[in-house]
């Protein structure tokens, strides 16, 4: 069975980072975009982290470009703008396509595990997230408007 762990991706940094470092944690996986209506999520997101983040919880955030134009720089334009406006500390990727041909293998695999409403496996907006539990299986996706906030019994509930 695949899992989370069978997956890599491009650090923000360049570096090429296999998911399996992530092993037995419990991980929120986020597409973000900086110039987004949603984009103020990065704060709660940042505040989900650190609450539980000793716990053994991570946030990946994965910048997209897919959805009018709303995450236009380059990766160090996104980890600046992070930063510096969220002070944002939990791990960032490269910029990458969350739909379509070219879409990232781990995301295709979180929409085949997780399909949205109504069975649909598109990305319908920057900042669908998916939970994942320890073992590396998506176990909840979550609309582009679920705060943060609204998530953090999950969250607990998947880290006990």
């Amino acid at each position: 069975m695949t899992s989370a762990y069978d997956f890599s991706a491009r650090a923000i940094d360049g570096s090429q980072l296999g998911l399996d470092a992530y092993r037995g944690k419990v991980l929120l996986v986020v597409n973000v975009a900086s110039k987004c209506g949603f984009t103020p999520q990065y704060e709660g997101l940042e505040a989900l982290y650190r609450r539980y983040r000793d716990q053994g919880f991570e946030v990946l955030g994965f910048p997209c470009d897919q959805f009018r134009h709303q995450e236009p720089g380059n990766e160090a334009e996104i980890a600046k703008f992070c930063s510096l406006t969220y002070d944002v500390s939990f791990p960032l990727f490269a910029k990458i396509d969350v739909n379509g041909p070219q879409a990232h293998p781990f995301w295709q695999w979180l929409r085949r595990e997780r399909p949205g409403v109504f069975g649909t496996q598109g990305i319908k907006w920057n900042f669908t997230k998916f939970l994942i539990d320890r073992e590396g299986h998506a176990v909840k996706r979550y609309a582009p408007t679920a705060k943060p906030e609204s998530i953090g019994d999950d969250v607990a509930r998947a880290l006990a």
